[in-house]
């Protein structure tokens, strides 16, 4: 079953996310995954969830997503875009 990770950022630093936006494609490519929405502004239609960028990547199963976030090799950049963003990340489980 696929996974997906949906992350809801603002950026703060940009020059310092950079780096970020660079490095973390092949991170997900080595973990078989690919970006379904990339960056985008998301329109609200309902509620009060203001999200200010969207990004949406798919895994072949959960395990993979699992392996891509506790990858040794991330932990910088991680942690370069929780220094230059406000970020919410959550793991779903696709339908059958």
């Amino acid at each position: 079953m696929k996974a997906y990770l949906v992350l809801d950022f603002s950026v703060n630093d940009y020059g310092g996310f950079r780096k970020y936006i660079a490095e973390i494609p092949a991170f997900i490519a080595r973990h078989s995954g690919k970006y379904l929405v990339q960056g985008v502004q998301p329109t609200t239609v309902e509620g009060d969830w203001k999200p200010e960028r969207m990004v949406i990547r798919e895994f072949p199963e959960r395990a993979k997503a699992e392996a891509f976030l506790g990858d040794p090799d991330i932990r910088g950049l991680f942690e370069v875009r929780h220094a230059t963003t406000t970020s919410k990340l959550v793991l779903v489980d696709g339908c059958t």
